[in-house]
């Protein structure tokens, strides 16, 4: 009988902070920018430059870790990690070993309707490192020390999860957390949130861990995904051949799907930490913490129970508006002006998902004003539009936050109210098709569909459909 085997893995996850500037220095922290561009003698690590901590990393730290139930260590301080690499300036990296500003919290994920509790050993403080750009053409490699320096913050998990569905719903959590608190966009993309996966295989049953190996350059969730899958097949059949499973470091190729070692953990090199000279202890006091605590803001779980109760919407609303920061941002904004929460929710989940779909672009890249949904939403109660042209007064919207009603009056969009106008159009309509009328009389209930879709197209979809179904009815009957 073949060997049943389990997937144990724990994840390291950086996530940059949205801080304007970087952690111990007053350079920009923007993403993009002509290389060293957003850089001085700290983040450049100059001999002589002392770094200056930033308060507000502090504060994004803790607010994660109240968010996630740590404990808040109040006493911390900063640590020196020891190792030379090229987009490593100073030959150091600043970072929290000893003292980690956050432990023992844990994250509630749900997958297949089974609820699971993800330990969360601790997070710590730490500044990122440049770049490395490697040019093909020459072979050479270049260093853009603009993110040297950038705040992050390193979530490390327990190894408490067994698939790849699992990790995923960590993920989604934790990007779902961080982004509700403004402490960092979490893109993967930018490398705003970049997760290695620690992975070993054993036998069901069995209560030791297997080897591990660590997986890095992982910038997506899908390739997170095929990252475990792929790792978890090259483990078993390793073991399932005789052969034994190295503990290294390994780099995921997603377009072969396959990954290769890096360097070897055996002979890990030792970093010889030690308390960071030139950064004085943290104090974070009952009151810092506090305050920090009352700002937390109203995460999705709890919003969810709101717009339940409050607005009354089904729960498949709730899901899609909640799962983005930015769209509780919009139907909110929106319910402010006045308008109705179901007819915002429709717009979000309808058009506003498939033109983030079709364009590719995500929930946070939207820059259209609240306003201008909400004035589109008016012409349509007061019948100034229809649905249809609305739509493609949505688009206008969605692309350029186009003013609906400036839109409408340029492209003589209003809706046609004139009703001689419109019964003359339909007699005509009716007059020109007795094989349809004949059709309606016989109780044929797609003729009636006919007449509409001809009157509409007559008047270039901008009639008042009520008026139009009026008119035809008077006529026909």
């Amino acid at each position: 009988m073949s060997r049943q085997y389990e997937t144990v893995i724990g994840l390291e996850v950086h996530v940059e902070l949205a801080t304007r500037t970087k952690i111990f220095c007053g350079c920009s922290t923007a993403f993009g920018g002509a290389p060293n561009t957003h850089t001085c003698p700290v983040c450049t690590g100059m001999p002589g430059s002392l770094p200056v901590l930033n308060k507000q990393v502090v504060e994004y730290a803790a607010a994660v870790g109240l968010a996630t139930n740590c404990t808040i260590t109040q006493n911390c301080k900063f640590d020196r990690k020891n190792y030379f690499y090229p987009d490593n300036p100073q030959n150091y990296q600043i970072s929290q070993l000893y003292l980690p500003i956050c432990r023992n919290g844990h994250v509630d994920i749900e997958v297949n309707g089974r609820k699971k509790s993800i330990g969360i050993h601790e997070i710590h403080m730490e500044e990122d490192a440049g770049k490395l750009v490697h040019d093909p053409a020459t072979g050479n490699s270049l260093v853009d020390f603009n993110r040297s320096g950038v705040p992050l913050i390193e979530i490390v998990s327990e190894p408490d999860m067994r698939s790849a569905d699992e990790v995923i719903a960590y993920l989604e959590k934790l990007r779902m957390i961080i982004q509700y608190l403004g402490a960092s966009d979490c893109k993967l993309q930018e490398g705003s949130m970049r997760a290695d996966v620690n992975l070993s295989v054993r036998e069901v049953g069995t209560e030791e861990f297997g080897t591990r190996t660590e997986m890095k350059n992982l910038n997506s969730f899908s390739a997170i995904a095929r990252a475990i899958e792929g790792e978890t097949e090259r483990q078993i059949d390793l073991i399932e051949d005789g052969g034994k499973v190295i503990q290294e470091t390994r780099r995921w190729d997603d377009d072969k799907e396959y990954s290769y070692p890096m360097r070897s953990k055996e002979d890990a090199q030792d970093y010889r930490y030690f308390p960071e000279p030139d950064l004085v202890p943290i104090v974070i006091s009952d009151e810092w913490l506090e305050e920090i605590r009352s700002r937390q803001p109203e995460f999705r779980d709890e919003k969810q129970a709101r717009y339940k109760e409050e607005f009354g919407l089904p729960e498949y609303d709730i899901d899609i508006i909640t799962s983005d920061k930015k769209l509780t941002d919009l139907f909110e904004a929106c319910i402010t002006l006045g308008a109705a929460p179901k007819e915002v929710s429709n717009w979000i989940m309808g058009d506003t998902m498939r033109l983030l779909k079709e364009n590719e672009m995500e929930a946070s890249d939207i820059n259209f004003s609240p306003k201008h949904l909400v004035d589109m939403i008016r012409m349509i109660e007061s019948g100034a539009i229809n649905r249809k042209v609305a739509k493609k007064v949505f688009e206008a919207i969605f692309k350029d936050d186009a003013d609906p009603e400036v839109y409408v009056e340029e492209n003589g969009l209003k809706t046609v109210n004139d009703e001689g106008a419109l019964r003359k159009v339909i007699e005509e309509i009716v007059e020109n098709n007795p094989k349809s009328v004949e059709d309606y009389k016989a109780g044929k209930k797609k003729a009636m569909g006919f007449f509409v879709g001809q009157t509409m197209r007559a008047m270039k979809g901008k009639a008042d459909p009520a008026m139009v179904n009026q008119i035809l009815k008077e006529i026909l009957d």
